[in-house]
């Protein structure tokens, strides 16, 4: 009886791994959309609020960017496709590690930012310093980090401010707005946590570059089709100027000879020179025989 219960309680379970389904985890679309991972699951509403880790470098290809991590969380699954929502970054220990060193200052920083989307991110700065710093002075570089950090926020959406934080921008602001009160080595900000997603829908800008990179090709597409045409005009006008040469060259081999008549007369000049001379000698000498007599 034991054995046939045993076979009965085989027979119900099933192999959990062969009713899961793969998901491809997309980026949002300020990062392009990349696929960042698969992910495995029993069904779509199994995968919303996960979190998934990535590297910068697998959505840039930037070696030198191999420090950074990006957390995006699953919102929604379409279609065995689940699109993310950017939730917050962090710098890799050992990177941060090689900013600090003994007998140097570390000033840390933690701000709640608003964006122009009405997006709440809590963002962690920190500077370095070549030497020991008083608090007095820690305070003054707060002050100057937080400034900064709330200006740039509501000046731009969300995915504008993320993008500025990644690429360095806002850490190469605010150094130069703390290097005039006191000089800082180095400005990272090794955190951010988003705490509310934004409320209101506002289109991001497109950079200037594309713009115009987009109005260059057709411009040069039309100066490639005008050289291209110039050069058969050229092609079909070579053979009319290569009938011509034959005439030309024979004016200029006619040229010459005139000027080899000059040069053989130039001998016979000398020659000439050569007997006045030798007449003057005679007249010199008889001259000079007439007082003898």
């Amino acid at each position: 009886m034991a054995k046939a219960r045993a076979r009965t309680v085989a027979r119900k379970v099933k192999d959990k791994w062969k009713a899961k389904t793969w998901y491809n985890v997309l980026a949002p679309p300020s990062f392009d959309n990349v696929t960042v991972a698969d992910a495995l699951a029993d069904s779509p509403d199994s995968l919303i609020n996960r979190v998934t880790e990535v590297s910068l470098q697998d959505l840039t290809n930037d070696f030198r960017k191999s420090h950074i991590k990006l957390y995006f969380k699953i919102q929604k699954v379409e279609e065995g496709n689940a699109h993310t929502q950017f939730v917050g970054h962090t710098l890799t220990s050992d990177y941060l590690r090689r900013m600090v060193r003994r007998r140097k200052s570390k000033i840390d920083g933690v701000y709640d930012v608003t964006t122009r989307d009405e997006a709440i991110i809590r963002v962690k700065p920190f500077a370095t310093t070549d030497k020991r710093v008083q608090n007095s002075q820690k305070k003054i570089v707060r002050e100057a980090m937080k400034k900064t950090l709330y200006d740039e926020a509501k000046a731009s959406t969300l995915s504008e401010f993320v993008k500025d934080i990644l690429d360095g921008k806002t850490g190469s602001d605010i150094y130069k707005n703390c290097k005039t009160l006191y000089p800082v080595k180095r400005i990272e900000i090794y955190k951010t946590e988003l705490l509310s997603p934004p409320t209101i829908m506002i289109e991001d800008k497109k950079p200037e570059t594309e713009e115009t990179e987009e109005t260059k090709e057709p411009e040069k597409k039309e100066k490639k089709k005008a050289k291209k045409a110039e050069k058969e005009e050229v092609a079909e006008s070579e053979p009319a100027i290569k009938e011509e040469i034959p005439e030309e060259k024979l004016q200029a081999e006619e040229k010459p000879k005139k000027k080899t008549k000059v040069k053989a007369k130039k001998p016979a000049k000398k020659a000439v020179k050569k007997e006045t001379k030798s007449t003057t000698k005679k007249t010199t000498s008889k001259k000079a025989k007439k007082p003898a007599k």
